[in-house]
């Protein structure tokens, strides 16, 4: 019979391992970075209006680090994720990082969405465009959110599917720039 002392170490390990089990499961896995079929030259030569319905080319941002973020107002993890995005824009904007919002969803629900958050990135709207420029962009199930980082030269480095921390992001693009 094992001792006493033996069982109550064994046990505490067991415990310890499936708390940590359980706090890894509730936790938010981070996307997969991946790199995607991506169609580049139809992905530069996309043109999609912004709030302000003027036509905006993807190619007026050829030469910067890009973030392709696309993502709607009712999409949870679009909008954690979005706060993350706005701090790395603010604090790599200078050094040459852009972001891009592609939002799937109506003007006007974007729009509010845009002003209640003060989201200060630009953001071009898309129907079936921007489904298209997503589908370009590697991203063939259509899942939101979805990113595709570029690096100055425009060649497509990472997709990520899903929610992407900050930091996560951070640690992409930081090398690029």
């Amino acid at each position: 019979m094992p001792n006493k002392h033996a069982l109550i170490v064994l046990s505490l390990v067991a415990a310890a391992l499936g708390t940590a089990s359980l706090l890894t499961a509730t936790r938010t896995p981070e996307p997969v970075v991946s790199l995607a079929e991506v169609n580049h030259a139809q992905v530069w030569a996309t043109t999609l209006p912004d709030l302000a319905q003027q036509p905006r080319p993807i190619k007026q941002w050829q030469g910067k680090v890009l973030v392709l973020n696309f993502w709607a107002p009712w999409c949870p993890p679009c909008r954690k994720e979005i706060p993350g995005f706005m701090n790395l824009q603010a604090r790599l904007g200078g050094k040459g990082l852009q972001i891009v919002g592609v939002a799937l969803d109506d003007i006007d629900k974007v729009r509010a969405y845009v002003d209640e958050t003060g989201m200060d990135y630009p953001i071009l709207l898309g129907d079936m465009k921007a489904v298209e420029l997503g589908q370009a962009a590697g991203n063939r199930l259509g899942g939101l959110p979805y990113s595709v980082v570029f690096d100055r030269q425009g060649k497509a480095v990472a997709t990520l599917v899903g929610e992407v921390s900050e930091s996560r992001l951070e640690s992409l693009v930081q090398p690029l720039l």
